[in-house]
C-alpha cells in the first residue's frame, strides 16, 4: 500500500485580533492554518471604556487578555506586527513585524477585522504589554486627579464614561452633546431612559452643544484647554476633557482603494464578503456592512466563519447572510454594583444581577463559551 497523502490545510489570514478577530481566528483554527496579525500581543478591547476609567483592575480581567492565555490560539501563527500591503490579486499580504524583517504570507482566505481609531482608547499603534500598561494607567491617574471633567460626545462611549465617572464621585462631570438627546442610533425608549439615568447619577447634561476641535486634533488624548462651541455657547473649562465625538478612522491603509468606500471603510455584501473578491471578508467596525457598521455586535463572526469554510470547500451558493438589528444595542454602562443592564434593539432593558453577570456572563459565557477557555496565566 502506498503512503497516505496528507492534505494541506488552507491558510486563512485574520488581520486584527480584537474582539471579533479573536472569535473568527479561534473557530477557523479547528480546520485551517490561521495566521493572526495584531499590533498588540494581547486582546485589548475597546468595550466598556467607562468601567476601564473607573475600575481598571476589574476591567483588565475581562477586556485585557494576553494571547498566551487563549487555549484556542495555541495552534495559530501569531504575528505581532502591522500589515503594510495587501495584494488581493495574488492573495498575498506583506507584514512588518514588531521585530525582524518583513514577511510575505500567501492566503487561501483573508478576513479583515482591523477596526478603527477612535479617541485615545482605540488605535493601531504597535505596542507591547508594558506600553499598554503605561498608557492605561496614565489616563486613569489624570482623571482621578481632576475635580471637573467634561465629556464631549453623546454616543455610547461618551454616555458610559460620563455616567461611570459621576457614579465614582470625586469630580463634577459634564456631558456635552450636539442633539436633543444622547445615544443616536439607539431606540427612542433607550434614549429617554438614559437621560433620566444620567440625571439621577449626577451628570450635568448639556444638549445642543457642538464642539470645535482644535486644528489637527482627532480626540486621541485628554485635553485641558477651554472647549469652544460652534453652536454659540460660551467656552467651558474643565480639569480634564474626554473627547468621544466619533471621529472614527478605519485601519485600511494597506488595502487598495477599489475595495473601500469614500470614508475608507471596507465594502462588503450581505455575506460580509468584499464584492468581486470571493475569498476576502471583512467585519467589525472596519466593515461598511450597514449604516451602523454593526457586524461586531450582531454575530457577524458566525457569518464570516461559516462563509469562509464554505468558500474554502468550493461552495459559492447558499452562503449565510448578515442581518443587522434596526437599532444599536448592548451594555451601555458596564457592570455596576446593582448588576449589568443590557438595552435591546426593541428599546427594552434587561438587568442581570451582579453575581450572575460576573459568574455566568463574563465568566462562563465569555471566557469559556466565546473564547473556548482561558488559562490563569500566559503559557
Amino acid at each position: 500500500m502506498g503512503a497516505a497523502v496528507t492534505r494541506r490545510r488552507p491558510t486563512v489570514v485574520v488581520a486584527g485580533l480584537g474582539d471579533t478577530g479573536v472569535l473568527v481566528a479561534t473557530r477557523l483554527a479547528r480546520s485551517c492554518h490561521v495566521v493572526g496579525i495584531s499590533t498588540r500581543p494581547a486582546l485589548v478591547s475597546g468595550q466598556e471604556l467607562g468601567t476601564r476609567l473607573t475600575d481598571l483592575p476589574r476591567w483588565r480581567r475581562t477586556y485585557l487578555v494576553p494571547f498566551g492565555r487563549f487555549r484556542r490560539l495555541d495552534d495559530i501563527d501569531l504575528v505581532h506586527g502591522r500589515i503594510v500591503e495587501a495584494d488581493l490579486a495574488s492573495a498575498t499580504i506583506t507584514v512588518e513585524p514588531a521585530t525582524g524583517p518583513a514577511r510575505q504570507i500567501h492566503y487561501d482566505a483573508f478576513v479583515i477585522a482591523t477596526g478603527v481609531s477612535n479617541g485615545f482608547w482605540r488605535h493601531d499603534r504597535l505596542e507591547d504589554l508594558h506600553s499598554i500598561d503605561i498608557s492605561l494607567t496614565a489616563v486613569n491617574q489624570q482623571l482621578a486627579a481632576a475635580s471637573t471633567i467634561a465629556v464631549v460626545g453623546g454616543g455610547a462611549t461618551g454616555v458610559s464614561v460620563a455616567d461611570n465617572l459621576a457614579r465614582r464621585g470625586g469630580a463634577q462631570v459634564h456631558l456635552f452633546h450636539s442633539g436633543d438627546e444622547p445615544l443616536p442610533g439607539f431606540h427612542p425608549d433607550v434614549r429617554r431612559w438614559i437621560v433620566r439615568r444620567l440625571a439621577s447619577d449626577g451628570v450635568v447634561v448639556h444638549p445642543q452643544h457642538r464642539a470645535e476641535l482644535p486644528a489637527g486634533f482627532t480626540g486621541d488624548a485628554l485635553t485641558t484647554d477651554p472647549i469652544g462651541w460652534s453652536s454659540g455657547q460660551e467656552p467651558f473649562t474643565a480639569d480634564a476633557v474626554v473627547w468621544a465625538v466619533g471621529l472614527t478612522r478605519p485601519h485600511t491603509s494597506f488595502l487598495p482603494a477599489e475595495v473601500l468606500d469614500a470614508e475608507g471603510f471596507v465594502l462588503v455584501d450581505a455575506h460580509l464578503r468584499v464584492p468581486g473578491r470571493r475569498n476576502v471578508f471583512a467585519l467589525g467596525d472596519v466593515a461598511a456592512s450597514d449604516p451602523l457598521r454593526s457586524s461586531a455586535r450582531n454575530w457577524g463572526y458566525r457569518v464570516v466563519v461559516a462563509n469562509v469554510r464554505a468558500v474554502l470547500r468550493g461552495r459559492e451558493t447558499g452562503l449565510r447572510r448578515f442581518r443587522p438589528a434596526p437599532y444599536r444595542w448592548g451594555s451601555l454602562l458596564g457592570l455596576q454594583s446593582d448588576g449589568l443592564t443590557v438595552v435591546q434593539p426593541n428599546g427594552r432593558r434587561v438587568r442581570i444581577p451582579r453575581p450572575i453577570a460576573e459568574r455566568l456572563l463574563l465568566g462562563t459565557f465569555v471566557q469559556r463559551v466565546l473564547y473556548g477557555g482561558l488559562r490563569r496565566t500566559d503559557r
